[in-house]
Parts: C-alpha cells; sequence; structure tokens
C-alpha cells in the first residue's frame, strides 16, 4: 500500500530553492503556454519568445513559472504524451536553474510530469484533480515534489 502525504507542514511549502510560507502573501503563478492552441491566444512559438516572456514575468513579480503543452480550451483536442513532451521539456531545460524561481509542469500525465522533474520543474499543476491519471499523485509522492490539484 502507497501512503500519500499533503505536506510537511500546511503552513510551508519547499519547492526546488524557494520556500513558500502560506498566508504571509499572495504568491503569483505566471503560466507559459507552449501549445500553440492555448486557451489565451498567446501560446509560445519558439523556445526563444517562451524564454524573454518567463524572464519579463519573473521581472513583473512572478513567483512561478507554470509551463503547460496542452490546451485546456473547451473543444481542443487531446495530445499524446509525447507531443506534450516535445513542446515542454526543451523549454524547462532551458530556464531551469536561470530565471530565479520554481518551475511548476501544467499536465495530467505522469510521463510528461516525470521528464519535467528531471529537466528542472520542481511542482506538478495537474488540472484534473489526478482524475485522468491516478499515478500522478504516486509520482508526486516518490518524488516529494508539491502538486496542485
Amino acid at each position: 500500500m502507497v501512503k500519500y502525504h499533503c505536506m510537511k507542514s500546511p503552513d510551508i511549502t519547499h519547492c526546488g530553492n524557494s520556500l513558500f510560507r502560506w498566508g504571509q502573501r499572495t504568491y503569483v503563478m505566471a503560466i507559459i503556454n507552449m501549445s500553440p492552441d492555448s486557451f489565451s491566444g498567446d501560446g509560445c512559438a519558439s523556445l526563444d519568445s517562451a524564454t524573454q516572456k518567463a524572464r519579463q514575468m519573473v521581472e513583473q513579480g512572478a513567483d512561478i513559472i507554470d509551463v503547460g503543452g496542452e490546451s485546456t480550451r473547451p473543444g481542443a483536442g487531446a495530445v499524446a504524451a509525447d507531443e506534450e513532451i516535445r513542446r515542454v521539456i526543451p523549454f524547462i531545460a532551458g530556464i531551469s536553474g536561470h530565471i530565479g524561481v520554481p518551475i511548476s509542469v501544467d499536465t495530467c500525465k505522469p510521463e510528461v510530469a516525470l521528464r519535467a522533474l528531471e529537466a528542472g520543474a520542481c511542482m506538478i499543476n495537474d488540472i484534473s484533480g489526478t482524475n485522468m491519471e491516478p499515478g500522478m499523485l504516486k509520482l508526486a509522492a516518490q518524488r516529494d515534489v508539491p502538486i496542485v490539484l
């Protein structure tokens, strides 16, 4: 039987080299869409434009950069894991350790999350609440990373 835990402390979350003290201030998660089918119409077409956008977001006060490669726009088609990996991993690997804030991966697929964690992400953001892939909770627990549900 696998045991899961939520947080070591309900008031503090460690993510990479950052420490989030909940309730003391509001934290800003900025979103980088690496999907050409972004719901907000701002999908990044190149690694250079995404990197520039991430640095600008950090300069403007972002505490976390959240990277996604699959649109959640109503009616959007599903994206295969290998395509999602192709979209997000080079970007995560390229900015990891260079932007000064933690990187979160926005995915419902454990294989994408694993590759993102290996590339430098330190948080998982699963908009399905792990309802699409229950293995996501096990991955977060094994890697001891925060997960946004």
